[in-house]
Protein backbone atom coordinates (compact mmCIF):
# COMPACT_ATOMS: atom_id res chain seq x y z
CA UNK A 1 0.00 0.00 0.00
CA UNK A 2 1.63 3.20 -0.70
CA UNK A 3 2.03 5.42 1.66
CA UNK A 4 0.32 8.34 2.17
CA UNK A 5 2.10 12.31 2.93
CA UNK A 6 0.29 15.40 3.66
CA UNK A 7 2.07 18.52 2.06
CA UNK A 8 1.60 21.98 3.83
CA UNK A 9 1.91 24.83 1.44
CA UNK A 10 2.35 28.60 2.26
CA UNK A 11 1.55 30.28 -0.94
CA UNK A 12 3.06 30.72 -3.89
CA UNK A 13 6.36 32.69 -4.77
CA UNK A 14 9.86 32.52 -2.41
CA UNK A 15 8.91 36.05 -1.18
CA UNK A 16 5.18 35.55 -0.12
CA UNK A 17 4.64 31.90 -0.57
CA UNK A 18 5.95 28.33 -0.69
CA UNK A 19 8.97 28.52 -2.62
CA UNK A 20 7.74 26.83 -5.85
CA UNK A 21 11.19 24.43 -6.92
CA UNK A 22 10.73 23.22 -3.26
CA UNK A 23 7.40 22.45 -3.57
CA UNK A 24 7.69 21.00 -6.95
CA UNK A 25 10.78 18.72 -5.99
CA UNK A 26 9.26 17.30 -2.68
CA UNK A 27 5.97 16.06 -4.68
CA UNK A 28 8.23 14.49 -7.73
CA UNK A 29 10.26 12.50 -5.52
CA UNK A 30 7.26 11.51 -3.60
CA UNK A 31 5.82 10.33 -6.59
CA UNK A 32 9.44 9.08 -7.95
CA UNK A 33 9.32 6.98 -4.48
CA UNK A 34 5.57 5.81 -5.13
CA UNK A 35 3.89 7.85 -2.38
CA UNK A 36 1.03 9.38 -2.55
CA UNK A 37 0.27 12.99 -1.12
CA UNK A 38 -2.34 15.92 -0.41
CA UNK A 39 -1.49 19.03 -0.37
CA UNK A 40 -3.04 21.53 2.64
CA UNK A 41 -2.65 25.36 3.27
CA UNK A 42 -4.67 27.73 5.26
CA UNK A 43 -7.49 29.31 4.28
CA UNK A 44 -6.36 33.31 5.52
CA UNK A 45 -4.79 36.03 3.41
CA UNK A 46 -1.54 36.25 3.15
CA UNK A 47 0.66 38.37 5.01
CA UNK A 48 1.73 40.15 2.16
CA UNK A 49 1.89 40.34 -1.52
CA UNK A 50 5.30 40.65 -3.44
CA UNK A 51 5.81 41.52 -6.80
CA UNK A 52 8.62 38.83 -7.54
CA UNK A 53 9.80 41.00 -10.68
CA UNK A 54 10.98 43.91 -8.64
CA UNK A 55 11.08 42.31 -4.78
CA UNK A 56 8.97 45.30 -3.69
CA UNK A 57 5.34 45.20 -2.02
CA UNK A 58 1.99 45.62 -3.88
CA UNK A 59 -1.71 47.09 -2.24
CA UNK A 60 -2.92 43.58 -3.09
CA UNK A 61 -5.01 41.34 -0.97
CA UNK A 62 -4.42 37.57 -1.74
CA UNK A 63 -5.55 34.08 -0.25
CA UNK A 64 -3.01 31.67 0.83
CA UNK A 65 -5.44 28.66 0.12
CA UNK A 66 -6.16 30.15 -3.64
CA UNK A 67 -2.35 30.75 -4.25
CA UNK A 68 -1.02 27.25 -3.35
CA UNK A 69 -3.73 25.52 -5.67
CA UNK A 70 -1.22 27.29 -8.66
CA UNK A 71 1.52 25.45 -8.13
CA UNK A 72 -0.48 22.37 -7.78
CA UNK A 73 -2.74 22.59 -10.50
CA UNK A 74 -5.82 23.28 -7.76
CA UNK A 75 -4.94 20.04 -6.17
CA UNK A 76 -5.17 21.67 -2.41
CA UNK A 77 -7.42 21.11 0.40
CA UNK A 78 -8.20 23.99 3.23
CA UNK A 79 -5.63 22.98 5.89
CA UNK A 80 -8.53 22.59 8.03
CA UNK A 81 -9.48 19.56 6.67
CA UNK A 82 -6.47 17.80 7.49
CA UNK A 83 -6.89 14.87 9.59
CA UNK A 84 -3.26 13.38 10.70
CA UNK A 85 -4.09 9.91 11.34
CA UNK A 86 -5.04 9.83 7.75
CA UNK A 87 -1.42 9.82 6.89
CA UNK A 88 2.01 8.40 7.70
CA UNK A 89 4.00 11.57 7.34
CA UNK A 90 4.02 15.56 7.14
CA UNK A 91 6.37 17.57 4.91
CA UNK A 92 6.72 21.69 5.35
CA UNK A 93 8.75 22.92 1.91
CA UNK A 94 10.27 26.60 2.54
CA UNK A 95 9.37 29.75 1.44
CA UNK A 96 8.95 33.11 3.29
CA UNK A 97 5.21 32.51 3.37
CA UNK A 98 6.38 29.60 5.97
CA UNK A 99 7.55 32.69 8.39
CA UNK A 100 4.46 35.12 7.23
CA UNK A 101 1.91 32.72 6.42
CA UNK A 102 2.66 29.44 8.82
CA UNK A 103 4.03 31.89 11.55
CA UNK A 104 5.17 35.15 12.46
CA UNK A 105 8.90 34.62 12.06
CA UNK A 106 9.04 36.66 9.66
CA UNK A 107 8.06 39.58 11.90
CA UNK A 108 8.77 38.74 15.37
CA UNK A 109 12.13 37.31 15.00
CA UNK A 110 12.62 35.28 18.63
CA UNK A 111 9.29 36.10 19.76
CA UNK A 112 7.48 34.30 17.34
CA UNK A 113 4.56 32.08 17.23
CA UNK A 114 3.13 28.99 14.72
CA UNK A 115 -0.18 29.94 13.66
CA UNK A 116 -2.74 27.68 15.92
CA UNK A 117 -4.35 25.96 12.55
CA UNK A 118 -0.95 24.99 11.43
CA UNK A 119 0.31 24.08 15.29
CA UNK A 120 -2.48 21.90 15.59
CA UNK A 121 -1.70 19.85 12.73
CA UNK A 122 2.00 19.61 12.97
CA UNK A 123 1.57 18.69 16.51
CA UNK A 124 -0.65 16.02 15.61
CA UNK A 125 1.77 14.32 13.69
CA UNK A 126 4.58 14.39 16.35
CA UNK A 127 2.15 13.72 18.87
CA UNK A 128 1.37 10.63 17.16
CA UNK A 129 4.63 9.79 16.53
CA UNK A 130 4.62 9.97 12.89
CA UNK A 131 7.65 11.32 10.92
CA UNK A 132 7.91 14.98 9.60
CA UNK A 133 10.18 16.97 7.17
CA UNK A 134 10.96 20.45 7.52
CA UNK A 135 13.14 22.00 4.44
CA UNK A 136 14.49 25.55 3.98
CA UNK A 137 13.56 28.04 6.44
CA UNK A 138 10.64 25.68 8.14
CA UNK A 139 12.62 24.48 10.67
CA UNK A 140 11.99 27.61 12.52
CA UNK A 141 9.00 26.71 13.57
CA UNK A 142 10.61 23.05 15.55
CA UNK A 143 11.26 24.21 18.45
CA UNK A 144 7.69 25.55 19.27
CA UNK A 145 5.93 21.93 17.76
CA UNK A 146 8.37 19.87 19.35
CA UNK A 147 9.47 21.60 21.86
CA UNK A 148 13.35 22.65 23.28
CA UNK A 149 16.57 20.77 21.90
CA UNK A 150 15.12 19.55 18.87
CA UNK A 151 18.01 18.75 16.49
CA UNK A 152 17.66 20.75 13.43
CA UNK A 153 19.39 22.65 10.04
CA UNK A 154 18.82 25.75 8.10
CA UNK A 155 22.56 25.08 6.66
CA UNK A 156 25.11 27.51 8.15
CA UNK A 157 23.82 30.84 8.24
CA UNK A 158 24.48 32.56 11.63
CA UNK A 159 22.38 34.58 12.17
CA UNK A 160 19.14 32.38 11.81
CA UNK A 161 20.97 29.33 13.52
CA UNK A 162 21.65 31.41 16.10
CA UNK A 163 17.98 32.75 16.10
CA UNK A 164 16.52 28.75 16.31
CA UNK A 165 18.79 28.33 18.98
CA UNK A 166 17.40 31.15 21.15
CA UNK A 167 14.43 29.62 20.88
CA UNK A 168 15.51 26.59 22.31
CA UNK A 169 16.42 24.35 19.19
CA UNK A 170 19.99 22.58 18.67
CA UNK A 171 21.00 23.72 15.12
CA UNK A 172 23.05 21.72 13.13
CA UNK A 173 25.63 22.83 10.66
CA UNK A 174 25.12 21.00 7.22
CA UNK A 175 25.47 21.63 3.33
CA UNK A 176 22.82 22.33 0.55
CA UNK A 177 23.05 18.26 -0.07
CA UNK A 178 22.44 17.04 3.59
CA UNK A 179 20.18 16.32 5.90
CA UNK A 180 19.87 16.33 9.40
CA UNK A 181 17.44 13.72 11.52
CA UNK A 182 16.53 13.80 14.92
CA UNK A 183 16.17 10.18 16.09
CA UNK A 184 13.81 11.46 19.44
CA UNK A 185 11.29 13.64 17.32
CA UNK A 186 11.45 11.92 14.18
CA UNK A 187 12.11 14.77 12.49
CA UNK A 188 14.22 15.36 8.58
CA UNK A 189 15.66 18.74 7.97
CA UNK A 190 17.62 20.20 5.22
CA UNK A 191 18.62 23.83 4.20
CA UNK A 192 17.48 23.69 0.54
CA UNK A 193 17.22 27.10 -0.55
CA UNK A 194 18.79 28.54 2.57
CA UNK A 195 21.76 27.48 0.75
CA UNK A 196 21.12 26.11 -2.80
CA UNK A 197 21.81 28.51 -5.73
CA UNK A 198 19.94 26.68 -8.21
CA UNK A 199 18.05 24.03 -9.06
CA UNK A 200 19.94 20.99 -9.09
CA UNK A 201 21.41 21.66 -5.76
CA UNK A 202 18.39 22.00 -3.83
CA UNK A 203 17.11 18.94 -5.71
CA UNK A 204 20.02 16.78 -3.57
CA UNK A 205 18.75 17.64 -0.11
CA UNK A 206 14.90 17.71 -1.30
CA UNK A 207 15.30 13.93 -2.89
CA UNK A 208 17.24 12.83 0.67
CA UNK A 209 14.76 13.98 2.98
CA UNK A 210 11.94 12.68 1.14
CA UNK A 211 13.67 9.28 0.94
CA UNK A 212 14.31 9.43 4.78
CA UNK A 213 10.53 10.25 5.24
CA UNK A 214 9.03 7.61 3.61
CA UNK A 215 11.97 5.23 5.05
CA UNK A 216 10.68 6.48 8.61
CA UNK A 217 7.10 5.85 8.05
Amino acid sequence: MSKHIAVILSGCGVYDGAEINEVVLTLLHLEKQGAIYTCFAPNIDQFHVINHLTGESVEQTRNVLEESARIVRGNVQDLALCQPDEFAGLIIPGGFGVAKNLSDFAVNGTNMQVFDAVAKIAKAFKNAGKVSGYMCIAPALAPHIFGKEVQITIGHDADTANALETMGATHCVADVGDIVIDETHNLVTTPAYMLAENIAQAETGIRRLVEAVLARC
